[in-house]
C-alpha cells in the first residue's frame, strides 16, 4: 500500500512539473515548430509518465526509509514526541514572527535566503529544547499536580486540624533507590516495617544496570544482578508501598551516579543508598540522601563496659590466647583469654567498646575469670 502512495505521489509531482515548466523548456530550446508539443495538457502528460517510470527505480529506498522512520517513531516514548513536538511548533512560531519585518526588506538574501535558515533553526532548537528538557517539564507538571491535590486535601483537612502544619502539608518526598541499595536487599525490610514513607521510584537506567549484572559472565555479579531483580519484584508486588518506574532518561549524563542524582534534583527526591562514595557526592551537592549503612549502624544495640552477655565463641583472635566472638547484628567481639573457650557458648564481662571506621569493636572477659581475680 506504501509503495502504491509512493508511486502517486511520483505521478502527481511529475504531472505538476511537466503542467508548470515542459512548455516553457520546449519554447526555450525551439525544437519543433508544432505548438501542440508545447501544450500544458501534454508537458502534465509527459511529465507524469517521466517520474512514474523513474518512482519504480526509486521507491522501494524511499519505502523502506519510510519503514525506518516508522519503527523509529514507535520506538521513542510518548513523552518524548509529546514534548519534542512542541518545542518544535514553538520554535516555528517564534520563526513565522521574527522572520515578518525580514519579508519586508528588499534584498533577495534577506527576504528570502534568511527567513528559511532561521526556520530551520529555530525549529531544531526548539525540537531539542523540548526533548532534551522533557524530564523537567514533565516533573514541573506533575509537581504542580501534585500541589494541586495537596493543597484541595489540606483545605479539606483544615476543618478537622487547624493546628496541622504546613509541611506535612506536603506529603513526604519520594524516595529513589540506587543500584547498591537493591542488591543489598535490606531495603525490603525496611519497606516492609513502613519506615520509609513516600513512593518508591525506580528509575529505568537503574533497572539496566541491574539487568546488565544479572546477565554477566561472572557467577557472583550474575547472582547479586539476579538478586537485585528478585529484591525489586518484592518491592513492587508483596510489600504496602506504592512504587513507580520511572522511564525517562538523561542521554547527555553517561555515569548512572550523576543521573541520580540529577533525577533527585529535578524530581525534588531523597536518594537512597549504602554507597560510600554516592553518599558524599550527594552531600557535595546538597541533595538529600538516606545510607542504609547509616541506618544499620544507628539501630545497633547500644552495649556498655561492665554488661555480661552470653556469646558463642567461633574462633581465634590476632592476639595471644583471644577469642573471637559476634552480637546477631555482626558485632565482633574480642574476648581476653578466650582461645580456651572455642565452639562454646560463654557469659562474658564488657570491658571496653571501641569505634572505628570499620564499626564497632567490643572487648570482653569471659566472667568466671573475673570471678576468680
Amino acid at each position: 500500500m506504501l509503495k502504491k502512495v509512493v508511486h502517486l505521489f511520483f505521478i502527481i509531482s511529475g504531472g505538476t512539473i511537466g503542467f508548470l515548466y515542459i512548455p516553457d523548456i520546449v519554447h526555450l530550446l525551439d525544437f519543433t515548430d508544432e505548438t501542440w508539443v508545447a501544450s500544458p495538457y501534454i508537458g502534465m502528460a509527459a511529465g507524469a509518465i517521466i517520474l512514474f517510470i523513474l518512482s519504480y527505480f526509486i521507491a522501494g529506498y524511499i519505502v523502506g526509509f519510510l519503514r525506518w522512520v516508522e519503527e523509529a517513531l514507535i520506538k521513542v516514548p510518548v513523552g518524548d514526541l509529546l514534548f519534542g513536538g512542541l518545542g518544535l511548533i514553538g520554535g516555528l512560531v517564534i520563526a513565522y514572527l521574527v522572520t515578518i519585518p525580514l519579508a519586508k526588506i528588499n534584498i533577495y538574501i534577506v527576504s528570502q535566503v534568511l527567513p528559511l535558515f532561521i526556520t530551520i533553526l529555530l525549529g531544531y532548537l526548539g525540537f531539542q529544547v523540548g526533548f532534551r528538557r522533557r524530564d523537567e517539564l514533565m516533573n514541573l507538571l506533575n509537581r504542580k499536580d501534585r500541589e494541586k491535590k495537596r493543597g484541595s486535601e489540606s483545605e479539606n483537612n483544615a476543618a478537622e486540624s487547624d493546628a496541622a502544619p504546613a509541611k506535612n502539608a506536603r506529603g513526604p518526598k519520594v524516595k529513589i533507590l540506587d543500584t547498591s541499595v537493591i542488591i543489598d536487599g535490606r531495603i525490603a525490610d525496611i519497606c516492609q516495617t513502613s519506615f520509609l514513607e513516600g513512593t518508591i521510584v525506580i528509575p529505568q537506567f537503574v533497572l539496566g544496570e541491574l539487568q546488565h549484572i544479572a546477565d554477566s559472565s561472572d557467577v557472583l555479579k550474575r547472582n547479586r544482578g539476579r538478586r537485585g531483580l528478585d529484591i525489586l519484584n518484592k518491592i513492587q508486588k508483596e510489600l504496602p508501598v506504592p512504587v513507580e518506574i520511572y522511564e525517562g532518561d538523561f542521554e547527555d549524563i553517561p555515569e548512572v551516579d550523576s543521573k541520580l542524582i540529577k533525577l533527585a534534583k529535578v524530581m525534588d527526591g531523597i536518594v537512597v543508598t549504602n554507597d560510600f562514595n554516592l553518599n558524599k557526592v550527594c552531600d557535595l551537592q546538597e541533595v538529600p540522601v538516606l545510607n542504609i549503612n547509616d541506618l544499620a549502624n544507628a539501630v545497633k544495640p547500644v552495649v556498655l563496659p561492665g554488661e555480661e552477655l552470653t556469646v558463642h565463641v567461633i574462633k581465634d583472635g590476632k592476639e595471644h590466647n583471644q577469642g573471637v566472638a559476634y552480637l546477631d547484628d555482626g558485632t565482633m567481639i574480642v574476648v581476653e583469654d578466650g582461645h580456651g573457650h572455642i565452639g562454646k557458648k560463654i557469659e562474658v564481662l564488657i570491658t571496653s567498646v571501641l569505634q572505628t571506621s570499620a564499626g564497632r569493636m567490643i572487648f570482653a572477659k569471659p566472667k568466671l575469670l573475673e570471678k576468680a581475680q
